[in-house]
Order: structure tokens, then C-alpha cells, then sequence
């Protein structure tokens, strides 16, 4: 992680592991530290506690905190979103969505449509037990984020598990167990004409991409590198950071992810789009500055940016960074220091 936010955002990081499992002790630990650095990126905490955790630090930080596995993964899904509606002609605030796993991925990527403006009546969540909805006795108080999912989506009160809440739905946004067959042809079958699938479990994805094309797919987006349309969240951490790092942002808000996602998408756009073309991939590197300035000006036009710097200097920094770090790896492997990596 800290390799990619140095080569693909020109951002100095290093992984700090603390030796406990208990949320308020690392909320404390990070707010001491926060002297010594410009954003913190956390890392691979379980759902629920990534929820509380990554909520107490925003409120209380005057840096920076992201949680890359539900911000990161909720800002390129948003930005892949974007393209694909407008290859299939249809308009965010009008779609409905069945989201496929309730984890910390897919309850943050909710958050982003609420806040890009999708309304909550047009999404159906399913968790391993069915789809979320009031009549639900075995969600209690211990499942705070799932209660709170209930009374913001399926207005209609939508039962059932996974096919009834794929049915008539013109996207899926599938985060859940790895497949195959977690999500079967005959579901994407039933979907909307011009369905857009996104199932993005690793390593295997829970519907193969060419199963849920023959199923009449129009746009299909994995997490795989293999596969078009990878949801990839290092196209957008790195960036991310680069731009509220170089105007000095004391946090990043949900409308900072939002621009993120549409300057990532134009990128793509720019490129000419297509079924198998929705998102830029990493080797796109001039993606990176250009995701930084969006982002860096969207935090001074909210106050949280220290500094007030004109877009094209946020982008040149940005540029200059980018391609000196990029830069240095191309003489450290010329010169042996880091080896070539294998084919």
C-alpha cells in the first residue's frame, strides 16, 4: 500500500501496526500520532467496528482519516457507476440498485449514492440472511449500520434474498462471497433491460463476467486486473491524498469522494468509453494529477483546506510529485537496486 501511494500519488507513507484489537485504543493511538502526519490511511479493520472507528476519527482529527476498504472502494465503484449509466442511457437519480452484501464496502458505497444523489427508496440491500427490511427480527441494536440501511432504503419494503432484490433492478452492486454462482444468470436474466453488474468479491467474482453478459448484461465490472472494468481502488487513494496533502485538508468529506469519482470518470470518458472500457487503469498514470486537483479544490470551496491555491498549481505540484516518485523507481530498477519483477 505504502509502494502505491508513493509511486501513484507521490506520497511518502509507511504502515504503523498496532498490537490491539480494541477500537478506542487505536482511535487514541492514531489521535496522538496525528502531529507527525499529513492523513492516515486505515487498514484492514473489520466490519462493524471499521464504522465506528473511521467515524469517531473524522469528527475528532484535524487531519485527514480514510478507511480505504469502504471510502476507497465506495469512490471508484461511484466513478465505474457514472460511465456505465451513461453507455446504457440512464440517469443515477432514476435507477434502482440492489446491493449485494451489507459490509463495510457496500455501506459506504451507499452512503455516496444517498450523498450523489440516487434516493434511498431506489436500493435494496441483501445480506447473507435476505434483503434488509422493517419485518427483519434478527437485526438488533448490535447491527447499528444494517438498522440504519433499513430505514433509508427499499421504501417498498421489499422480502426475499438475492433474486427478488435483482429483479427489475437496472444496476447490482455485489460485495459479498466470492462466486461463482453467488449470483446465477437466470437473476441478472430477470434484471431491467441494459442491466450494469458490478460484482467485485476476490478472487473470483460472484458471477462470471461472461455468464452475466450471455445473461444479457450490458456493462459487467469485476475487482479483477484480469478482467475489463476493474473497480480498483488504487486509482483513487493515492490521488486522493496527493490533493488534500498539497492544500493542507483537514478531512475528506463525502463531496470531495463525490468530485474524486467524476473527475476519474471523466478521465475515462476522455478516452472514448465503452462496454469493456469504464474506468482508467493504473498504467493511466496522467489520471492521478488531474484526481488530485479535482479533489484539492473541492476541499477549499468546502473551508477544510488550510491553504487556497489556484487549480493549475495544486495539478502541477501534483504532476511534478507524481513524476518525480515515478521517476526514481525507473533509476532504482535501472540501476539493480530494486529488482525487475518477474513475468
Amino acid at each position: 500500500k505504502a509502494l502505491l501511494f508513493k509511486y501513484l500519488g507521490g506520497v511518502d507513507a509507511f504502515p504503523i501496526c498496532l498490537d490491539t484489537q480494541d477500537a478506542d485504543e487505536l482511535i487514541n493511538t492514531v489521535k496522538l500520532l496525528q502531529p507527525s502526519f499529513g492523513g492516515i490511511n486505515l487498514e484492514d479493520i473489520a466490519s462493524p467496528k471499521c464504522f465506528y472507528i473511521l467515524e469517531r476519527l473524522r469528527r475528532e482529527c484535524h487531519i485527514p482519516v480514510w478507511h480505504d476498504d469502504q471510502q476507497g472502494t465506495a469512490c471508484v465503484t461511484l466513478a465505474g457507476l457514472f460511465n456505465a449509466l451513461q453507455i446504457v442511457g440512464k440517469e443515477l437519480e432514476k435507477v434502482k440498485i440492489a446491493m449485494i452484501g451489507v459490509g463495510a464496502a457496500n455501506v459506504a458505497t451507499v452512503r455516496l449514492l444517498l450523498a450523489a444523489g440516487v434516493p434511498g427508496k431506489n436500493i435494496v440491500m441483501c445480506d447473507s440472511k435476505g434483503i434488509l427490511h422493517k419485518g427483519r427480527s434478527d437485526i438488533t441494536e448490535a447491527h447499528r449500520e444494517k438498522l440504519a440501511m433499513i430505514e433509508i432504503t427499499n421504501a417498498g419494503g421489499c422480502t426475499g434474498g438475492i433474486p427478488e432484490a435483482m429483479k427489475d433492478a437496472d444496476v447490482v452492486i455485489a460485495l459479498s462471497r466470492p462466486g461463482p454462482d453467488t449470483i446465477k444468470k437466470e437473476w441478472v436474466k430477470a434484471m431491467a433491460k441494459d442491466a450494469i453488474v458490478f460484482a467485485c468479491a476476490n478472487p473470483v467474482p460472484e458471477i462470471w463476467p461472461w455468464e452475466a453478459r450471455e445473461a444479457g448484461a450490458a456493462v459487467v465490472a469485476t475487482g479483477r486486473s484480469d478482467f475489463p472494468n476493474q473497480v480498483n481502488n488504487s486509482l483513487g487513494f493515492p490521488a486522493i491524498f496527493r490533493g488534500v496533502l498539497d492544500v493542507q485538508a483537514s478531512t475528506i468529506t463525502d463531496t470531495m469522494c463525490i468530485t474524486a469519482a467524476k473527475e476519474l470518470a471523466a478521465c475515462a470518458s476522455k478516452k472514448g468509453l465503452n462496454p469493456e472500457k469504464i474506468l482508467p487503469v493504473m498504467d493511466d498514470w496522467e489520471v492521478f494529477p488531474r484526481v488530485a486537483a479535482a479533489t484539492a479544490m473541492q476541499a477549499i470551496a468546502e473551508g477544510v483546506a488550510r491553504l487556497k491555491l489556484d487549480r493549475e498549481t495544486v495539478y502541477q505540484t501534483a504532476l511534478q510529485k507524481i513524476k518525480r516518485a515515478q521517476e526514481q523507481t525507473k533509476l532504482l530498477m535501472e540501476g539493480g537496486i530494486i529488482p525487475v519483477p518477474a513475468e
